[in-house]
């Protein structure tokens, strides 16, 4: 009993003996005058070799579906970029998705973009994500007010409610859709949020009518000061800015002959 008590005893002395020094230690680091070293943020490096394997498995996907792909590109460094046609939607995500080099199963999400100044003003992006291989890659197409586009939910069964959420804000068709209705707006909303000619204001205002005892949907009533207002787009003031593409590196795809 007493020689367990001795090795207690020792290892208590030595515990208190380290944490002083410890102490010690960062007490003199701090009261240093030396000066301090400037450290750079980190910033992420870029991977050349996964980034040729990017280029190259781009350039084969262009070379198996030349009558869709229009346009393979490296954007922020290197997130590879494929610009299709809209009615090759549904052949190249089969592609992309049961390919054996590519087997991007799975949709990460798909987002829309309004761009009023193009002919084809809306831009529809599939983010997608292979497990198999650890890679990324994203499906651009795009459209107008009145085309429709088909819908990727028998391909993949996540496209669902993104699709809708897509019809939701920016009023993009998706044909053959199982149910394309509205998931965000409340029910009989008129027009499309996310479009960048819908008033910031809105046309609608919902409130509880303590008469009716209900939920009532009115037409916007503005105070006096709030009634002169620019419907334009907040970036207006930004002209310069309102064409500019995010800088990206294409890739050639044109075939040997």
């Amino acid at each position: 009993m007493s020689s367990l008590l001795r090795k207690l005893t020792h290892l208590s002395k030595l515990s208190v003996n380290n944490n002083y020094h410890g102490i010690a230690g960062v007490c003199h680091k701090f009261m240093s005058t030396e000066p301090v070293k400037e450290t750079r943020p980190t910033v992420r490096k870029i991977d050349h070799g996964a980034l040729d394997k990017l280029k190259d498995f781009g350039k084969y996907v262009a070379e198996c579906l030349p009558k869709y792909v229009q346009k393979v590109q490296i954007a922020a460094g290197d997130e590879l970029e494929i610009l299709i046609a809209p009615e090759g939607v549904l052949p190249v995500l089969q592609f992309l998705k049961d390919h054996h080099n590519a087997q991007f199963a799975s949709l990460v999400d798909i987002a829309g973009m309004d761009v009023p100044s193009r002919e084809n003003r809306f831009e529809i992006i599939y983010n997608l994500l292979s497990l198999r291989y650890n890679s990324r890659c994203r499906v651009k197409t795009y459209t107008d007010e009145l085309t429709p586009i088909d819908s990727a939910c028998e391909i993949y069964k996540a496209a669902n409610w993104y699709e809708r959420e897509i019809w939701d804000m920016y009023g993009v068709f998706f044909a053959n859709h199982p149910d394309l209705r509205r998931i965000l707006t409340d029910y009989g909303f008129e027009g499309h949020p996310f479009r960048k000619d819908f008033p910031l204001s809105g046309y609608v205002e919902v409130r509880y009518d303590d008469e009716k005892k209900r939920v009532v949907v009115e037409p916007l009533e503005l105070a006096q000061e709030f009634r002169k207002f620019d419907l334009s787009a907040p970036w207006e003031q930004f002209p310069n800015f309102r064409n500019a593409n995010p800088v990206a590196e294409d890739v050639d795809i044109k075939q040997e002959k």
